[in-house]
């Protein structure tokens, strides 16, 4: 089973920026569509942003423009860079395959806070 690490997440004031990884393990992320999923308190899991393994890019409306998702696959690695964050983007964040096939691993939790 691939085991998923994120990191990356912390506190930051509004209109910040952050830079989350997720390393998989194994070598078979490079066959997958990814994506970073974020979960609020008291919300369900959301997708932010998802990305090919040819690299085309889709995001949910509340991030465009600001999030970009990007991938390393010699690296196993996928990236979310954060731009602009706002308190509305406070929230544990996740990687898993675009359709989350893989179990989850701990997240990263973000918080956007004066």
């Amino acid at each position: 089973q691939v085991q998923l690490v994120e990191s990356g997440g912390g506190l930051v004031q509004p209109g910040g920026s952050l830079r989350l990884s997720c390393v998989a393990s194994g070598s078979i992320l490079r066959y997958y569509t990814m994506a970073w999923y974020r979960q609020a308190p008291g919300k369900q899991r959301e997708v932010v942003a998802r990305i090919t393994n040819g690299g085309d890019t889709y995001y949910a409306d509340f991030v465009k423009g600001r999030f970009t998702i990007s991938r390393d696959n010699s690296q196993k690695t996928v990236y979310l860079q954060m731009n602009s964050l706002q308190a509305e983007d406070t929230a544990v964040y996740y990687c898993n395959t675009g359709t989350a096939i893989w179990d989850w691993g701990q997240g990263t939790r973000v918080t956007v806070s004066s």
